[in-house]
C-alpha cells in the first residue's frame, strides 16, 4: 500500500454527510434511470422476479450513513481491511432490509471505495475531487490489497463462480485498476449526451449502454454464459453506433432493447453498479465546481 507522508486528519461531519448524500443520490439516480436494459426501475422489474423498486428503496435506506463512515475512514487513511469490514457490516444491513435479496452488494463495494477516496480528497485536496483523481486514489492506496483479497477469497458468490469458469474480471479488478470502464466509457458517454442537450436520465441511459458495451459483466455471464454476454454487448454497441438516446427513435430503441434483455432474463448487474459509481462521480465534480465559483 502506498505510504503517505502526512499525518491523518479527521473529516469534518458536514463533509462526510455530503459524501453520503451524494452516494445515496447516485443509487437513487441509478434506480430511477429508464430504460436501462434488463434492470429494475420504477417502471418495471426488468429481468427480475425476486426484486422491484420497493426492494431497492429499502436497500438504499438501509445504506444511509455507510458512505459517510467510509469517507471518514478514507480521510483517516484506513487500510483496505478496515474498509472491507465497514462494507461487510453495510452489506449485512442491506440483506436484512431486503429479506436476503442482493440489490446492492456490488455498489456497497465499488461506491464505498469511491466514498473513501472522496473522504481522503476532502482532507488531502492536492488532486482535487475530479473523477480521475478520486478513481486513481482507489487504485493507488488500496489496489494492491484489493487484488490480494480477491486472490485469497473463497466465498461462494456468482462472481466467484464466473471467475472460476470464464476467467472474467469482476468488481475487484475494476476497482483495483481505478475504474477504467467508468472513466473511459461511462463518463465520456454521459458528458457527450449532456453536451448535446440530453437531460440527466437520458445521459444516464447512454452511460449504462456504454458500460454494457465493454464490460465483461459477471451477472450476464452467470445467467447466460458467453452467448448472453456477447448478445448484450452487440445490442449495446449497435444502440450507441446509431446515435444513442439522442438519435431519432433513440428512446424507443432503448425500450425495445430493455424488453429483449428482460425477456431473455439478461440482467447486467455489474453495469448497474458502475452506473451508480458514474452518477456519484458526476455529483462530486458538480459539487466541486460549485464550490469553486
Amino acid at each position: 500500500m502506498t505510504a503517505l507522508a502526512l499525518e491523518p486528519r479527521a473529516l469534518p461531519g458536514p463533509d462526510a454527510r455530503r459524501i453520503d448524500d451524494l452516494a445515496i443520490a447516485a443509487l437513487e439516480w441509478e434506480l430511477a434511470c429508464y430504460p436501462k436494459p434488463g434492470l429494475v426501475s420504477f417502471i418495471d422489474a426488468g429481468a427480475h422476479d425476486d426484486m422491484d423498486a420497493g426492494t431497492f428503496r429499502a436497500s438504499i435506506s438501509a445504506l444511509r450513513g455507510y458512505f459517510s463512515e467510509m469517507a471518514g475512514a478514507g480521510a483517516a487513511e484506513a487500510n483496505f481491511s478496515a474498509l472491507n469490514a465497514i462494507g461487510r457490516r453495510a452489506e449485512a444491513r442491506m440483506f436484512a432490509a431486503t429479506g436476503g435479496v442482493n440489490t446492492h452488494r456490488g455498489a456497497v463495494f465499488s461506491l464505498g471505495l469511491l466514498a473513501a477516496a472522496a473522504g481522503r480528497a476532502a482532507v488531502r485536496p492536492t488532486g482535487g475531487a475530479s473523477a480521475r483523481s478520486v478513481c486513481r486514489t482507489v487504485a493507488d492506496l488500496w489496489g494492491e490489497d484489493i487484488r490480494a483479497a480477491g486472490a485469497a477469497a473463497r466465498e461462494a458468490s456468482h462472481g466467484a463462480a464466473v471467475r472460476a469458469r470464464y476467467g472474467a474480471p469482476g468488481a475487484r479488478d475494476e476497482a483495483a485498476a481505478g475504474f477504467p470502464t467508468v472513466l473511459d466509457h461511462a463518463l465520456p458517454a454521459f458528458r457527450a449526451a449532456r453536451a448535446a442537450g440530453a437531460d440527466l436520465n437520458e445521459a444516464m441511459v447512454d452511460a449504462v449502454f456504454a458500460i454494457i458495451a465493454v464490460l465483461e459483466d459477471n451477472n450476464l455471464l452467470y445467467r447466460g454464459g458467453s452467448a448472453a454476454l456477447g448478445r448484450a454487448q452487440r445490442l449495446a454497441l449497435d444502440f450507441l453506433a446509431a446515435g444513442g438516446i439522442g438519435a431519432p427513435q433513440g428512446r424507443r430503441r432503448a425500450v425495445e432493447i430493455h424488453k429483449i434483455f428482460a425477456g431473455e432474463r439478461m440482467s447486467p448487474g455489474g453495469a448497474a453498479d458502475l452506473l451508480a459509481a458514474t452518477a456519484f462521480l458526476v455529483g462530486l465534480e458538480d459539487r466541486e465546481r460549485s464550490a469553486c465559483r
